[in-house]
This record gives structure tokens, C-alpha cells and sequence, in this order.
């Protein structure tokens, strides 16, 4: 299990389709959504 770090929403790896790396790191997300707000914004996030 992972989480979001966007909305917080708890999500199985495997069965992700929402996914980007930063500073070498996968992130994975529910939706396109949360995806590009952290893209817009990753420190927000990882604060």
C-alpha cells in the first residue's frame, strides 16, 4: 500500500494507473487530478 500525497488516499501499487517520479522517488496518485497538482507543486506536497 501506498499513499497519495495529494488527497491521502490509500492505493494498491500494483493497480495504479497515476504515477510520477521526483527527486528519484515514484509517487502514486487516484486520479490525473492529484497527479498534476503535484507536479505543479511537489514540495507542497512532500512538506
Amino acid at each position: 500500500m501506498t499513499t497519495d500525497p495529494v488527497c491521502g488516499a490509500r492505493l494498491e501499487e500494483e493497480q495504479v494507473d497515476f504515477k510520477a517520479e521526483y527527486d528519484r522517488q515514484t509517487y502514486y496518485f487516484c486520479s490525473e487530478e492529484c497527479k498534476q497538482k503535484f507536479l505543479r507543486e511537489p514540495t507542497k506536497y512532500l512538506a
